[in-house]
């Protein structure tokens, strides 16, 4: 029973936590375009605020999860859960990356155009479907 409620607890966690991943760059693509200094300030806030937020939740779906594979596998981990934690990895890496590209907005530094940003925006997306085929099918 413990294991079903860390579980949904860690799922809820990655939601949330995604759903910060997913619109953090759609805000960069704003500024990005922006020109207008009152609403450019609106726009770092919103990304200072979401990202420290959504940093902490990564924490929270990331101590779930660890405990999941430690109920359920140990240290005996099957291949389809080594590609899974490669792609979280690279999920957390490219939200650290979100951190260090809004304190370059925050010093009027970005030189990346809102068409770049958009680009940069897919990409969790697509680590996300990998992530949740190798979930539900494990196919090694």
């Amino acid at each position: 029973m413990l294991y079903l409620w860390i579980k949904a607890l860690h799922i809820f966690f990655v939601m949330a936590w995604m759903a910060g991943v997913f619109y953090l760059p759609r805000i960069f693509v704003n500024l990005a375009m922006e020109t207008d200094k009152n609403t450019t300030a609106r726009l770092l806030l919103m990304a200072r605020k979401l990202y420290r937020f959504s940093m902490w939740l990564s924490v929270f779906a990331v101590l779930f999860g660890a405990a999941l594979i430690y109920m359920a596998y140990g240290a005996h981990m099957p291949g389809w859960l080594h590609a899974k934690l490669t792609l979280v990895v690279l999920v957390i890496g490219y939200h650290h990356m979100c951190g260090g590209i809004l304190k370059r907005f925050e010093r009027g530094e970005n030189k990346r155009s809102h068409k770049w940003f958009r680009v940069f925006n897919e990409l969790p997306v697509f680590a996300m479907l990998a992530i949740v085929l190798l979930v539900v099918v494990k196919p090694f």
